[in-house]
Order: C-alpha cells, then sequence, then structure tokens
C-alpha cells in the first residue's frame, strides 16, 4: 500500500533521527496523524524556535538563547573561571550541573577525535581552547570527555596540547558505579577502579 506522501516525507524524517528505526518513525507519524491539530502546530512551532531561538555561546560552545554572546554559566560572576572542565557535547553539562557539585566552567567540543569517522582536531573546538587558554586565568582543566575510545584519545591529545602550559590537568575519576556488584563488573571497569583506589579516611 502506498502512503501519502506526507506522511511518507514524515515518517523519513523521523527516521533520520539517532535511534529512531523505521517502526518508531511509523508510530510517531500515526500518533501525530491522529493527535489534535494544535498538538502538530506546536511541536512545529518549537522544531522551528530550536533553531531560531538557539545559539552558540562565543567563550565556552555551550547552547545558549540566541542573541547572547555567552551563555549563563560564563557570565556568572559566582562561577569560579579559574576551573576548567571540558566535554564532549552539550548534554554533558547538563549532566554535571544537575549534581550541583561543580561551580566552574565549561569548554564544549562539540564531538570527539574519531578517525574512523573522520573527525580530527579541527573539527572540535580545540583552537578556540588554546585560544581561551592564552589569557592565563585557567589554573586547572578537567577533561571530562566520554570513557570510551574516541573519549580517551580525545584526553590523550588535549593533554599533548596542554603540554607545557602553567595548568592543572585533571581526569574524571572511574570506576565502579553505587550500589554495582563486582561479578557484573567488565574487566576495564575493574582495573581503571583498582588504578584510581584512594586511601579511606
Amino acid at each position: 500500500m502506498s502512503l501519502p506522501a506526507p506522511i511518507q516525507n514524515l515518517i523519513e524524517a523521523f527516521s533520520r533521527l539517532p535511534g529512531v528505526g523505521p517502526k518508531t518513525a511509523s508510530r510517531l507519524t500515526f500518533y501525530l496523524l491522529r493527535a489534535p491539530e494544535n498538538f502538530s502546530l506546536d511541536l512545529a512551532q518549537a522544531l522551528d524556535e530550536l533553531k531560531s531561538g538557539t545559539a552558540f555561546c562565543q567563550k565556552c560552545f555551550n547552547i545558549t538563547d540566541a542573541g547572547r554572546e555567552v551563555c549563563a554559566i560564563c557570565a556568572d560572576e559566582e562561577r569560579d573561571q579559574g576551573l576548567l572542565c571540558i566535554v564532549e557535547e552539550p548534554l554533558d553539562v547538563l549532566a554535571l550541573e544537575r549534581t550541583g557539585g561543580y561551580q566552574g566552567v565549561f569548554h564544549v567540543l562539540h564531538g570527539a577525535l574519531s578517525p574512523i569517522e573522520g573527525i580530527g582536531p579541527e573539527d572540535l573546538k580545540i583552537r578556540q581552547l588554546m585560544s581561551r587558554l592564552g589569557s592565563g586565568e585557567v589554573r586547572e582543566i578537567i577533561l571530562a570527555t566520554n570513557p570510551s575510545m574516541e573519549g580517551d584519545a580525545t584526553a590523550m591529545y588535549l593533554r599533548g596540547q596542554l603540554e607545557g602550559l602553567d595548568v592543572q590537568v585533571t581526569r574524571l575519576a572511574r570506576g565502579l558505579p553505587m550500589g554495582g556488584d563486582l561479578e557484573y563488573a567488565d574487566q576495564n571497569t575493574l582495573l581503571r577502579a583498582l588504578a584510581g583506589r584512594q586511601e579511606m579516611d
């Protein structure tokens, strides 16, 4: 059976989203088809405003409101400007902010090094990071890239780029999650937990 073009077009558009396969795309499309008209219009307006109403902070490259040069975090004078946390994506900023335990500032790379996908240093916000560090304001850099091959490669590359700068470079600790059992932990997690062991207070 051939579907009307508007339905087929929306299914194909949803299918291009990460993690959305053809079946989920079809379910979403038919849900919107049955939903009240104002629901679809609200969604369309939200999608339109996603691009027109947002911009990237000119200092840290996190997402901010359109028309703002710097984001709320960078503009906050209460934050420790000498403590800089480097993350891969804006979602990582949200995750760290939710902890309520970090009071420094951020730098968002917008990805990680991945030769397989053709992502090199020039594709990330590394040049902007090095320019930012030229002010001498930063005293500690926390490398908070993801614990993956790409995240580790990015952290190692950044560590090399930061050689010779008068800044302390740290990496997020890794190990066992709260409530986890040793028997279910993978080998790499256990090795990192052993290597990062701490003295008990």
